[in-house]
């Protein structure tokens, strides 16, 4: 699949956003910590990824109910959902000048078609040195999803199979898409927002 830039301009996927904050003093804390000077972009982009997919928690995994959204949120409270775990990816690429954007799957909800779909997030990074978007997913592995930093070839949690409806939409946003950002906003409850509320389609 060739991916599609939402912008043709790289700095609107460095901007600080409300739900990208990378000038929350909590975010600023965790830069410090993870990144040096002396790291490439591939290595800061590979610490990031591995720290918001393995230390923060995918609230369906662990069923915490409480939803967050701003990245300074999700670093907080360590947990989100795919929505939220974008944001804070972005938000610390972004803090590097790394341009970070927002990728889209409909993917089945749980096993079946018949029980509903879901749009689910993931990010692009785009690294000079290669000249080149890379997608990737730091949702958060468990049994069945291996997801994985590449630079050569794509290793998602999620592959889509058209036959069930799934697809991959081609656009990398410089912003949440206003779909996922609505109902993030609407809900109080991360289990019951995920079981019943997220959008089907972009």
């Amino acid at each position: 699949m060739e991916l599609v830039c939402e912008s043709n301009k790289l700095e609107d996927y460095l901007l600080d956003l409300d739900e990208v904050n990378y000038s929350n003093s909590l975010i600023k804390g965790k830069i410090q910590e993870l990144f040096n000077p002396s790291q490439t972009e591939i290595e800061k982009a590979k610490v990031a990824f591995e720290y918001v997919r393995d230390e923060i928690s995918h609230s369906w995994d662990i069923q915490g109910k409480r939803v967050t959204c701003k990245a300074s949120d999700v670093l907080k409270y360590k947990q989100g959902i795919c929505y939220a775990k974008s944001h804070l990816l972005a938000s610390l690429l972004r803090s590097q000048g790394i341009p970070t954007g927002f990728c889209y799957q409909r993917l089945m909800l749980f096993d079946k078609p018949e029980k509903g779909y879901c749009i689910h997030a993931l990010n692009a990074i785009y690294f000079k040195s290669l000249d080149k978007w890379v997608r990737v997913d730091a949702r958060g592995n468990k049994e069945g999803i291996n997801s994985q930093f590449s630079i050569i070839q794509e290793q998602l949690a999620f592959t889509t199979e058209e036959k069930f409806d799934e697809k991959d939409y081609p656009v990398i946003y410089a912003k949440p898409h206003s779909k996922t950002l609505e109902v993030l906003k609407e809900h109080t409850d991360a289990v019951e927002m995920y079981k019943s509320y997220l959008p089907q389609f972009l």
